[in-house]
Order: structure tokens, then sequence, then C-alpha cells
């Protein structure tokens, strides 16, 4: 089948599933304040740290006694902290539905050799029954599957009487979909996300039961310096004050800070949802407009509204021959489906994204399909 070329390019074809597309409008010049040949112990360098943490409760509307760090190693990192620093005290379901779900279960099994971890699976698309969950335990789990594009509905699931902690990646959920504090008590992101901000640090959200565990309980492991949360059996409290435990980029707190500024002027958390929700349609109606082509996560209540998944008919081959097509056009780029992800196209579509671009590149979809299925 033949087809003509659009003409139309997205403004910004930068569609990847992290790092993201930076906040519209920016320029290099946004970093221009940034506290650069200094230590980020002085006191500005500890004020600029400390406005973020206040800038991410304002605009994520963390409760008032969930404590927030600046940590090292990304979500990665902010996620292994969490693990390695509050389980083992009760046994732990692990649930996990694509890669990086079970790269957590993976650590808890192999490293940190926990007997009692029980794992609840679900193939990608799928989630695994939420009622099978036992609250007696800890639970870890991501909100947002990055890699597949399925998330949890609601933290309805999840009940207020648990004896467990639960611990929520919330990568590419927070500041796209309404995480429910109350039902969470760590939640672990990366800037690079849903904001569009650069590599290092992660955030980790403790709630007040998980400091107290924290408090209450020593792992029967050795801990790492960059995992350490406690000092003499209290919480270290300079962490969620501005204080990191390793030296942080500037540069990259100060494009945090400039994309939670951002934030606030689009509307805050309902704003930044709305985005990400009228971009998430796009695509769908794009699928539902298609025979050929569909969303990864088969409930709709469950479809990601930030990494949006699809599978297309043809062949694996065919979007890979799409997703190199639309990059050599420079219509977009880093669009390929996750490694370990079945074949197909991922496609961004968080609050940085803005919904013109996404409506400029369906009609390239459509073109490159033609040519990667052509005889």
């Amino acid at each position: 089948m033949t087809m003509t070329k659009p003409g139309v390019k997205p403004a910004c074809a930068n569609f990847s599933s992290g790092p993201c597309a930076k906040i519209p409008g920016w320029t290099a010049q946004s970093l221009s304040n940034a506290l650069v040949g200094r230590s980020h112990r002085s006191g500005e360098g500890k004020a600029r740290l400390k406005l973020a943490i206040q800038l991410t409760r304002e605009v994520l509307e963390v409760p008032d006694d969930y404590l927030i760090g600046i940590v090292p190693a990304s979500d990665t990192g902010a996620v292994e902290m969490a693990m390695w620093s509050l389980l083992g005290q009760r046994p732990v379901d692990m649930l996990a539905w694509e890669s990086f779900g079970e790269g957590w279960v993976s650590d808890v099994v192999k490293q940190l050799k926990l007997k009692d971890a029980r794992k609840l699976l679900a193939a990608y698309g799928e989630l695994p029954d939420l009622a099978m969950v036992d609250f007696n335990n800890d639970v870890v789990f991501t909100w947002n599957g990055t890699t597949s594009g399925v998330r949890v509905a609601d933290g309805s699931w999840i009940p207020d009487d648990r004896a467990g902690l639960t611990i929520c990646d919330a990568t590419s959920a927070a500041f796209a979909q309404n995480l429910d504090f109350p039902k969470l008590d760590v939640v672990t992101f990366s800037w690079q996300k849903v904001l569009g901000g650069e590599g290092a640090h992660g955030v980790l959200i403790l709630s007040p039961r998980a400091v107290q565990r924290l408090e209450s309980y020593t792992p029967a492991w050795p801990m790492p310096k960059i995992f350490r949360l406690t000092s003499g059996g209290k919480i270290i409290a300079g962490i969620f004050e501005g204080e990191t435990i390793n030296t942080p980029s500037m540069l990259c707190v100060e494009d945090y800070i400039v994309a939670l500024e951002w934030a606030k002027s689009v509307g805050g958390l309902a704003g930044l949802m709305a985005r990400a929700d009228a971009n998430a349609a796009v695509v769908q109606r794009w699928i539902d407009a298609n025979d050929f082509a569909k969303n990864l996560a088969k409930a709709a209540a469950t479809r990601s509204n930030t990494s949006v998944c699809l599978t297309l008919e043809g062949g694996e081959a065919v979007p890979k021959k799409m997703a190199k097509l639309l990059e050599t056009e420079k219509a977009a780029f880093d669009i390929g489906s996750y490694r370990d992800a079945p074949p197909g196209l991922r496609i961004w579509c968080g609050a940085t994204v803005e919904t013109s671009d996404l409506e400029a590149l369906m009609p390239w979809l459509d073109w490159a399909y033609a040519q990667a299925t052509a005889s």
C-alpha cells in the first residue's frame, strides 16, 4: 500500500519514556539560576534542595505528615533504599506485571534472599489478581508499569487498616496519576519521568508508619552507606530537609525546580493529569480507528496515560521498522517498545508532551505502518 508522507511533523518529536520530553519552552537558559560551582551543603545549596522538596509536596499534594527526601541513583536507588531498609520484619508480597516490577522481585528473592517472599505475577497487558494480596504482609508494587502501559486504577484495593507496609514505585505515575497517599507508606519516583527532569537523584516519600518501622526495626543484613536512613535508631532528619546523602547535581536540582514551577503554572496536579489524559486519548483514538493496532493494556481502566504501549499486526519486525523510519524522518524519537516487552511501540504521553505534537504524530504512524508492511 502506498501512502503520501505527511506534510506536518510534531514541533517536538521527543516521545521517549525516559528521559522524557522537557517542559514546553525549555532551553538551557532555564537553568541560569543553578547554584553551580557551589557546595550543596552551603546555606544556599541546602535552600535550593529544600525548595525542591517543598514544591514536590505542593504539586503532588503530599500529606503534611509524610517525609520527602532526595536520594541517590534515581528511582532505582529510591526503591532499593526502601526495600533494603524496611523489608524483612514481615513476609512480603511482591507484585509484578512488567520488567521493572520483575526487577524488584528478583532483588528481594536473589539479593535480600527473603524466604517468605510471595510472588504475584501477571503477563504483559494484565494486572495480578489484587484480591489475592495479603496486607498482613508488606507489599511492593509499581503503580504504573512503565514497560507494559498497565497501571492500577486507584488505591481502593489497599485497606486502611493494613498491618504491613505498602511500598510503591510510582516513577511513571507521579505527576500524571492520582496517587492515593493514605494507602501508600513509601512512594518513589525519578525526576526524568513525568516532569522531564534530568537524571541523578530520586525522590523517596515516607508515611509515619514507614518512619515508625525504620526506627523500630534493624535489618539483618549490612546496610550500604547510601541506603542508610537512620542513625542511632532515629530517622536522619536532614535527608528530608535538603541534606542529601551524596553530592547532587545542582543543575539537575535547578531543572527539577523549574519543572515544578511550570507544573504550578498549568494548574498543579489536576492540570498535569488533564494534560496526560488528553495526550493518551489522542493515541487511543488512533488505536480504536485502526484494526491493526491494539493497546497492550487489555482493560481500559488499567491503561496508562503516560507510557502508552501498543502492539501491531504484521510481525515483530513491523514496529522496529516503524520506529527506525520515524526516527529517520525526525517525526518521532525513541518509541520502540522496551527490550523485555512484547514487540510494539511505546509512546510517552506525560504532561510535558504537547497534545498538538501527538496529533501531528498520528498520520506519521499511518504512513510508517504502510511503509513497514509494504510487500
